[in-house]
């Protein structure tokens, strides 16, 4: 059985915010990430590094009205997410 995370292990976002979940090559909803960050079964910013990563995600924050200071605390632990934790600089 495939285990199923709070947060997207790419973006961090919580997965109970996301009602459509990414999705794996055969359209079932993967539980791993959201719909932002992969669709069927590929990382919708393939070519994206850690950094730009928290940068991409500060700005979407930034959107929704959470003051620019605060975004470092959503963000400084996405290197311990499951798509990050091995290769923080690598391009998938």
């Amino acid at each position: 059985m495939e285990r199923t995370y709070k947060n997207c292990q790419s973006c961090g976002m919580p997965m109970k915010r996301d009602d459509h979940r990414g999705t794996n090559p055969d359209g079932s909803r993967n539980n791993m990430y959201c719909h932002h960050c992969f669709q069927e079964g590929r990382f919708t910013h393939h070519n994206i590094t850690l950094d730009e990563m928290k940068e991409r995600v500060r700005g979407k924050l930034v959107e929704f009205g959470i003051p620019r200071f605060m975004t470092g605390l959503f963000t400084r632990k996405m290197s311990k997410l499951e798509r990050w934790r091995e290769h923080p600089t690598a391009v998938e």
